[in-house]
């Protein structure tokens, strides 16, 4: 039985170069096609001239007047003013003084990297309600984006993240169903690669800009009843007493001695009332809903109440319009309580609270005191001298915001790649399977190619799972883009995280990495390229319509290797210039149209990759054979192959060279020995070598033994 037909003889070899010219011709046509990439930057240099640059000469893009007018729906004008401290971005103010929002970039802030290697840039408006306004794609440079997905589509999949409310948690965000855009079917890592931009930016620049809280809050929604005895027991209130004694000793020099006793020249309690169980039983419902409520959201209350000769308020705040008095310490930040936060309370509705004389609540901004923070009450008591200078003493207490009343810090959101994985662990399973079984028959091959049928049936059912499940059910096809982004992090600062949120891509390349050593190129390239399969099976398909197979002479067929090896070598050097140029020229591979997109595309792509596996019916794997830049990529680290697991005999070449016609990518020269930068692993010589119908050494060794049995007979 003869598994390999016999190639059309030499007479239709003239029709390769033909169909060289032909491929060429739609690829000039496909890439002419191209549209300008819509990728830009606004007020800076185009974003495709930065390849090769450092990530952090890099320009973050920056929003003019009219953008922000649009991405807050503004009618009328408005102006903005940068900010680098902290979280760098733009204040948006209307003409007629209101703040809009914020406008913060997803580069600057985030520091979002696409799956290209390459920034991926889009402005983000916030307004005050922690809302995001609106989102603008301003840089990237996204194969998929660039010539896969319309304009209308990312503008859609940008724009409807208007809307979403900041206060939400994260995993309640992305839940199904949820307000945020779910990610475009043919571009998931790209299309979520911009929404964790997005998210990250949003939450990021409100928490910076105080529109929402940061870190561990405080609870302000627990109530429980409480006296003052059960509130100083908890930590709610701190004080310190100063007696008249004290006093008089502090202020021996004073002009008007202080008469001497145990009753209090001051003494005073304070506390952060923000916890209902705190400050609704020190001052009612009513009192304590008018003080908090105004509140913004970083700021928080404190009270401070007091007895005694010596007033914690005075008088001089009236004038200066700041309680020089009292000082709110914390690190390095030194506070006083502006009069526009003072909010004068005349008496104190809890059960045993003491008789006082003076009760005050006051505003800390959140951007002075952070109330979860230990701080230091003071309060500096002054007397005049006999010599009209000014005696001072300070009287402190220490406040830290007791643990019961704090909110447990939100949890770190989870990596975006770490999400992906969790999300895509079935598709990973279904890869690591493939991988395993493919392990399998490439260490089990010796038994294997003993058995043609058995070798043919595997062949084609793992080219087919490779076609259906991993190429168009996963979009599991590798491509030099990825090799050329790789590259670029390498330069620019590798990040694990660039290549890790596409599993079913990172552990075919992890694969592939540890089988160039052990196999050469082919572990991919004959069995786990999509593309590759399809060409293959369509020349199956065609063997079986009987349509003649062309033999490239060999001369030719090894000159016309330069082609690919260019091509990959052009792409790699055009990539520091314009990494869009790059993915324009990487158009050469039909695998985005063909695979990715499953040829839902315009018709000049469509048509270029219907030309090249045309041109794979009359000669096998065509494409891959002259054209595949991915090939090429992967040759030439495959010459640190290891093992040598494919077996040749002396006579191969000399003797006989059967498997040199019936090789699938031609890689057999004429002596006989394998070009490891061409062998696709399908294992087909090695079957052809053990197979007593079709190889002729083996056919000559039958009939010699037969003669000799006959001969002894």
């Amino acid at each position: 039985m003869r598994f390999f037909p016999h190639p059309l003889s030499l007479t239709a070899q003239r029709a390769a170069p033909a169909a060289l010219i032909f491929g060429a011709v739609f690829l000039a046509a496909c890439l002419g096609a191209v549209p300008q990439a819509q990728a830009y930057q606004l007020g800076t240099p185009a974003a495709h001239g930065a390849g090769g640059v450092a990530a952090d000469a890099i320009e973050a893009a920056r929003p003019d007047a009219a953008l922000a007018a649009q991405m807050f729906g503004a009618s009328g004008p408005v102006s903005l003013s940068y900010s680098e401290e902290g979280v760098p971005g733009w204040t948006v103010v209307s003409a007629s003084g209101q703040t809009l929002g914020h406008i913060g970039s997803t580069w600057a802030i985030a520091g979002s990297v696409g799956y290209s290697g390459r920034p991926l840039d889009v402005l983000v408006a916030v307004d005050m309600n922690a809302r995001i306004a609106g989102a603008r794609l301003m840089r990237h440079s996204e194969p998929v984006l660039t010539l896969g997905i319309s304009d209308a589509d990312i503008a859609a999949f940008v724009g409807g993240f208007a809307g979403l409310d900041l206060n939400a948690p994260r995993d309640a965000m992305l839940k199904p169903g949820a307000d945020v855009p779910d990610v475009i079917a043919r571009a998931t890592v790209s299309t979520g690669v911009i929404r964790d931009g997005i998210l990250r930016t949003a939450r990021t620049l409100a928490i910076a800009r105080g529109l929402i809280a940061d870190g561990a809050g405080i609870d302000r929604i627990t109530y429980a009843p409480a006296d003052w005895t059960d509130l100083i027991a908890q930590g709610a209130l701190v004080g310190a007493r100063l007696s008249m004694t004290e006093a008089s000793t502090q202020f021996a020099n004073a002009k008007v001695p202080l008469p001497t006793g145990d009753g209090a020249f001051v003494e005073f309690w304070a506390g952060i009332i923000d916890p209902p169980t705190v400050g609704q039983n020190l001052l009612g419902q009513q009192l304590y809903t008018q003080s908090v409520g105004a509140l913004g959201p970083r700021d928080s209350a404190l009270i401070v109440i007091s007895r005694g000769l010596y007033s914690h308020r005075g008088t001089d705040w009236k004038r200066s319009a700041t309680f020089e008095r009292l000082s709110i310490v914390q690190g390095a930040t030194r506070h006083h309580p502006a009069a526009t936060d003072y909010a004068l309370v005349k008496r104190l509705q809890i059960a045993g609270a003491p008789d006082v004389k003076e009760i005050s609540v006051f505003r800390l901004p959140g951007d002075a005191v952070d109330p979860t923070q230990p701080m230091r009450i003071e309060l500096a008591a002054t007397r005049p001298a006999q010599d009209g200078a000014d005696l001072q003493l300070t009287l402190g207490a220490d406040y830290t915001l007791p643990e019961v009343w704090r909110l447990a810090p939100p949890a770190e959101p989870v990596p975006l790649w770490q999400e992906i994985w969790a999300r895509k662990r079935p598709q990973t399973i279904f890869v690591g399977a493939m991988l395993g079984v493919l392990t399998l028959i490439l260490f089990a091959q010796e038994w294997i190619v003993h058995r043609p049928r058995l070798w043919r049936g595997l062949r084609l059912g793992f080219l087919g799972t490779t076609l259906l499940g991993l190429g168009w059910g996963l979009n599991g096809q590798l491509s030099v883009v990825q090799v050329v982004a790789f590259v670029q992090s390498l330069l620019t600062g590798f990040r694990w995280e660039t290549f890790l949120i596409e599993p079913v891509i990172f552990i075919l390349w992890a694969f592939v990495a540890l089988g160039l050593l052990f196999w050469g190129r082919g572990v991919y390239c004959g069995w786990l390229c999509p593309f590759g399969a399809l060409q293959e099976l369509l020349n199956v398909a065609a063997r079986r319509l009987r349509i003649r197979q062309i033999a490239v002479p060999q001369a030719l067929h090894e000159r016309l290797w330069v082609i690919k090896y260019t091509l990959f070598v052009a792409i790699l050097a055009l990539s520091f210039y314009s990494m869009h140029d790059a993915l324009v020229l990487a158009e050469a591979e039909p695998f985005k149209t063909a695979v990715s997109l499953r040829f839902l595309r315009a018709w000049p792509f469509v048509l270029f990759a219907l030309a090249l596996l045309a041109a794979g019916l009359f000669i096998e794997r065509f494409y891959c054979r002259y054209l595949c830049p991915l090939g090429a990529a992967l040759a030439i680290p495959a010459k640190l192959k290891i093992f040598d697991w494919l077996k040749r005999r002396p006579q191969c070449g000399r003797e006989c060279r059967y498997c040199e016609t019936q090789c699938t990518v031609g890689a057999i020269d004429p002596l006989g020995r394998i070009n490891p930068n061409e062998c696709v692993l399908c294992l087909r010589c090695q079957v052809i070598q053990h197979d007593e119908t079709a190889c002729m050494i083996l056919k000559r060794r039958a009939r010699a033994q037969n003669a000799a049995k006959g001969e002894t007979s």
